[in-house]
């Protein structure tokens, strides 16, 4: 399997490729847990949410994207992490996540956290999260406890 090359550039949610990735990611979480317990954020959330989001393409084609929200001065939170099914084993997510974690420590923050979800369709997800570094912690933010949830937390260098 070939290497893509990958190039992660800011995203204004207006390419509908984008926008179709993230709609198949909240639906893809929707097939995993009850209603109750989907946090992804659709593409009008991920807007009006402040979150900063980006796109990683191999030249025109899509290979995945990710978002950071400010909780606060010092906590960050990943979301709308999600790898195009095609592209999946192939370094994308892990190089999405360096970035991420570039721009929090660039921004300061002592603290980035996530949810994702506890069944084994994100085992491949927690294990990603787990080789950067991140442990399980409890809900964070406007989170509470839920049992199709996993919270994960990195200690940033400051």
């Amino acid at each position: 399997m070939d290497v893509p090359a990958i190039t992660i550039r800011p995203d204004d949610l207006t390419n509908q490729e984008v926008l179709d990735l993230l709609r198949f990611h909240l639906d893809d979480a929707a097939r995993h847990s009850p209603p109750e317990s989907v946090h992804a954020l659709a593409p009008e959330d991920v807007r009006s949410t402040g979150v900063t989001f980006w796109s990683a393409w191999d030249g025109p084609r899509l290979l995945g994207c990710g978002g950071l929200k400010e909780i606060d001065p010092a906590h960050g939170e990943i979301k709308s992490m999600h790898t195009a099914q095609r592209s999946r084993g192939r370094g994308v997510g892990a190089a999405m996540l360096r970035h991420i974690i570039a721009e929090a420590q660039r921004r300061a923050y002592r603290r980035l956290s996530l949810e994702t979800g506890s069944m084994d369709a994100y085992a491949p997800a927690r294990a990603l999260y787990a080789r950067f570094g991140f442990i399980l912690c409890g809900p964070f933010a406007d989170y509470r406890h839920d049992p199709y949830s996993t919270y994960m937390t990195l200690e940033l260098a400051g």
